[in-house]
């Protein structure tokens, strides 16, 4: 069974760059027949918002409704993947999980606070 783990910044100030990594053990995350590594966040309030993926072979998936705000890259040497979320705004204040692996497992989460 994987074990993910995110991690990054507890809080990040408007129009910057939020960077989250996801840790992944006990599997690798270039596991042919695992389920892609998504990021999906909960804002306060709201319900969950799967925001993009990244596959086996790399190609990655972001939800329309971040555009290029978003991107999603990996270091398989590191066994981790990271995303990337450009000009944050208020909105983007939420609670952010990886998922994935055989059995799409969560990671805890992580608060993520946008705040001037």
């Amino acid at each position: 069974q994987v074990h993910l783990q995110e991690s990054g910044p507890v809080l990040v100030k408007p129009s910057q760059t939020l960077s989250l990594t996801c840790a992944v053990s006990g599997g690798s995350i270039v596991t042919r027949y695992y389920f892609p590594w998504k990021w999906i966040r909960q804002p306060p309030g709201k319900g969950l918002e799967w925001m993009g993926h990244i596959d086996y072979y790399g190609r990655t998936v972001i939800s329309p409704s971040l555009g290029r705000r978003a991107s999603i890259s990996r270091d398989s040497s590191q066994n981790h993947f990271t995303l990337h979320l450009n000009s944050v705004t208020l909105e983007d204040t939420a609670v952010y999980y990886c998922v994935g692996g055989p059995d799409n497992s969560w990671g805890q989460g992580t608060q993520v606070t946008v705040s001037s």
